[in-house]
C-alpha cells in the first residue's frame, strides 16, 4: 500500500530537482486516490442507494426546470412552444425596470426581507440559550414542544388567526386597546402596520423550530468547559457569553449567510392572503407581482424574467456575504 504522505513529499522533492519530475508520481498518486474512492463507494453502497432518490429529486425538480429559463428572453407563445417562440433579448427585463411599480416592488421586497432577518434571526439564538439553561429535562421538553407547535400550523390558519385577533371591530387586540383608552388600530388595512404584522407573526411561528439547530450546537459544547468556569467563579451570564456564544459562532455565521441569500425570497402565500387594496402600497412584492403578471395576465416570459432577476440578486447577496464571512472569520460556505 502506497503511503500517500511519503509519495507527496517525494513528488515535491523531484519537482525541485528535475523540472517535470512530478508528472509520473502525480499520475500514480491520482490513480491510487480514485481507486480508494471507488473502494469506499463499494463498501458503503447502501448509503449511496439511500441518497440516490434525493439526487434524482433535485435533478428533476431543481435543475431540469432551468431549461425553461430561456423564455425570459423570448416572446413566449404556448402554441409555438419554447423553441418556436421568437427571441427578444432583454426586453422583458427593460420593461420591468422601467415599469411604474418597479421601485415600490423592489423596496417592499427588500425592506421586508431585511426586516425579517433583523428581527427574526437573533430570536431563535436567544430562545435556544434560554431553553438550554432550563435545569429540569422534562420541563425543558415541555417548553420545546410548545415552542415548536406553531411551525406546524398552515399559513391559512395563521392568517385566519391574525384576522380574528387583529380585526378593527371585533379583534381581541383592539378590544384590549379600547379598554386601555387607546383608539382601535386598523392593522389589516393600514400600510404602515403591514410589515411589522407580517414579520412578527413569522417570528412567532418559526422561532421555536429555528432554535433546534442552535440547541443541537449547544449540546455539542464540552460540559467540562462549564464545570471549569463554574469552579473559577464564573456566573451563568459569563459562561453563556464566553462559552456558549463562541460555540454557536460557526452555526450562526453559516445560517446568516444562507438567510442573506434569500433576502428577496419573502414568500407568496402569506403576503397574498393578507394583501388587500388598502395595504397594497406596503404589501406588493416581487412574488405577488409575478403572480399577477404571469398567472393572471398569462405573461409567462415577463414573469420568468422577474423571477430570474430575483434569483440573481439572491445569488449575488449569497456570494458577497459569504466572501465577507470568509474574510472576517474562518467560517464560510466555501
Amino acid at each position: 500500500m502506497i503511503n500517500l504522505e511519503n509519495e507527496e513529499r517525494r513528488c515535491n522533492f523531484l519537482e525541485q530537482i528535475v523540472p517535470g519530475g512530478k508528472t509520473y508520481p502525480e499520475k500514480k498518486l491520482n490513480g491510487q486516490h480514485w481507486r480508494n474512492r471507488w473502494k469506499g463507494i463499494k463498501r458503503n453502497w447502501d448509503l449511496y442507494v439511500l441518497i440516490f432518490p434525493v439526487i434524482v429529486f433535485f435533478i428533476l425538480f431543481e435543475y431540469v426546470p432551468m431549461y425553461g429559463l430561456q423564455i425570459a428572453f423570448k416572446q413566449f407563445f404556448v402554441t409555438k412552444g419554447i423553441w418556436g417562440s421568437p427571441w427578444i433579448g432583454f426586453d422583458h427585463f427593460t420593461r420591468f425596470f422601467e415599469s411604474f411599480y418597479f421601485l415600490r416592488i423592489l423596496t417592499n421586497t427588500l425592506s421586508i426581507g431585511v426586516y425579517q432577518i433583523a428581527a427574526g434571526f437573533p430570536v431563535p439564538i436567544l430562545l435556544a440559550l434560554m431553553v438550554n439553561e432550563i435545569g429540569r429535562k422534562k420541563f425543558q421538553k415541555w417548553i420545546q414542544t410548545i415552542l415548536y407547535a406553531p411551525h406546524f400550523l398552515s399559513t391559512v390558519i395563521v392568517v385566519g388567526l391574525m384576522i380574528i385577533f387583529l380585526s378593527q371591530e371585533n379583534g381581541l387586540v383592539n378590544h384590549v386597546l379600547v379598554w386601555m383608552g387607546i383608539k382601535p388600530i386598523a392593522f389589516l388595512t393600514n400600510p404602515g402596520w403591514f410589515k411589522s404584522m407580517f414579520v412578527t407573526s413569522g417570528v412567532w411561528q418559526q422561532m421555536g423550530w429555528n432554535s433546534i439547530i442552535y440547541l443541537a450546537a449547544l449540546a455539542g459544547i464540552d460540559p467540562h468547559l462549564h464545570e471549569s468556569a463554574q469552579m473559577d467563579g464564573a456566573s451563568r451570564l459569563r459562561r453563556i457569553w464566553h462559552i456558549n456564544l463562541p460555540g454557536l459562532r460557526p452555526t450562526i455565521i453559516i445560517l446568516l449567510i444562507l438567510n442573506m441569500g434569500t433576502v428577496l425570497g419573502v414568500g407568496f402565500e402569506k403576503i397574498y392572503l393578507l394583501q388587500n387594496s388598502l395595504n397594497m402600497q406596503a404589501s406588493d412584492v416581487i412574488s405577488t407581482h409575478v403572480y399577477r403578471s404571469g398567472i393572471l395576465g398569462a405573461e409567462y416570459g415577463f414573469s420568468a424574467a422577474i423571477g430570474l432577476f430575483n434569483s440573481l440578486i439572491n445569488f449575488v447577496m449569497l456570494v458577497v456575504v459569504n466572501a465577507i464571512a470568509r474574510k472576517v472569520s474562518e467560517t464560510s460556505l466555501w
